[in-house]
């Protein structure tokens, strides 16, 4: 394998397939990126056995040259190197060679580097994919869509179903949920073209998604997802990005979210996320991050929170709309935090069913999102 290559071209590849190396692997080969040349191109493929990400390098883009092919050939290189050596390069090209014993020759400008390289047929092939369940949305929905649910899985590893996202789709509709047990968020789309897939119980990685979603693009272009047994794949224009499917059955959420409603305020998302911080601040002392939110006489509502160190905070909120019963209630603040930053509406709604009945939150302007947290109970 000899080849003369653009170094920024090759860097970008590099990135992309460098976050499914872990650092943790027992086997020597998955600490490396394979690199496959042929007349069409260069590949570069990374694997942790949960994911797999493989990068397409053509020889030109349009009336660019990017690679120039000497001698097709493949070969492995250790990641923890080859990441951080060719983006330090000092030249805009890098003439790459292996020779025997798969011992490979990187030089840029007047750098010259060896590297030990590990022979590609230990390499695990990528699992075939049949494209029966396919379907496509744009870049910047998917990663709203992990953006607001993914801070909902659990980081528990007792419960692994329970650290990734469920995805369902029925009737056009596509559906993540997360949730922990102690809260839950749940966002839709409608999606056009899908009449005929259907599928349910696929539950992804949330670290998964967490990188998948540094690799799309802020774009409208369309991303392709398919849906078989056992792996999802992601076609994202170069980039096929796959991920296993996560064993075991998702717990049925359906019956944690209420449909009526016996106290109903709607806020302003802005000031409520101020007061909820500035309250945070002391609940966080207390290592509890209780704070306790009621309804006063007013219409109004009032948030605070104390530690036994530093003292108390107590503050009034005028609500846009206020409808049923008083309310007095407590929740973790770092759990409602956690929605109101990713929630763009600039109102949201709070319900309530009661003093130890979940909370529910809607943005106002988007229908497709909800979101729940548990309260406490707490003795005053």
């Amino acid at each position: 394998m000899k080849i003369n290559i653009l170094k920024n071209v090759l860097n970008e590849s590099i990135q992309h397939v460098s976050k499914a190396i872990s650092s943790r692997t027992t086997i020597p080969i998955l600490g490396g990126i394979k690199l496959d040349v042929t007349h069409q191109g260069v590949t570069l493929t990374a694997s942790d056995t949960d994911i797999s990400i493989q990068s397409f390098i053509p020889i030109e883009d349009g009336d660019r040259t990017i690679v120039q092919v000497e001698q097709t050939g493949s070969v492995v290189l250790p990641a923890k190197f080859f990441v951080e050596i060719i983006k330090k390069l000092p030249s805009q090209e890098v003439q790459m060679e292996v020779k025997d014993q798969f011992q490979t020759f990187i030089s840029s400008g007047a750098t010259e580097i060896q590297m030990v390289g590990l022979d590609p047929e230990e390499f695990p092939v990528l699992p075939a994919i049949e494209g029966n369940q396919t379907i496509s949305l744009p870049g910047v929905l998917l990663k709203n869509m992990i953006r607001q649910t993914v801070f909902a899985i659990s980081t528990h590893e007792t419960t692994p179903i329970l650290t990734g996202v469920l995805w369902n789709l029925e009737n056009n509709q596509l559906k993540f949920t997360a949730t922990d047990r102690h809260r839950l968020a749940t966002r839709s789309a409608k999606l056009d073209g899908t009449d005929d897939v259907k599928f349910s119980n696929v539950v992804i990685a949330g670290k998964t998604l967490n990188e998948l979603s540094k690799i799309v693009p802020d774009q409208n272009a369309l991303v392709d997802i398919v849906v078989a047994d056992n792996q999802v794949l992601f076609k994202l224009d170069r980039v096929l990005f796959y991920s296993r499917i996560l064993d075991g059955v998702y717990p049925d959420t359906s019956r944690i979210i209420p449909t009526t409603y016996k106290t109903e305020l709607i806020l302003d998302t802005k000031k409520f996320s101020e007061s909820i911080d500035r309250a945070y601040l002391l609940s966080r002392e207390e290592r509890t991050n209780i704070v306790r939110l009621q309804t006063m006489e007013n219409g109004g509502i009032e948030i605070s929170s104390s530690s036994s160190e530093l003292g108390k905070v107590r503050e009034e909120l005028d609500v846009i709309d206020f409808k049923g019963e008083p309310l007095r209630i407590s929740f973790n603040s770092k759990y409602m935090l956690d929605v109101l930053k990713i929630v763009e509406s600039e109102q949201l709604m709070i319900a309530f069913t009661g003093m130890m009945s979940p909370i529910i939150l809607k943005p106002m302007d988007d229908s497709q999102s909800s979101y729940v947290i548990l309260p406490y109970r707490t003795t005053n």
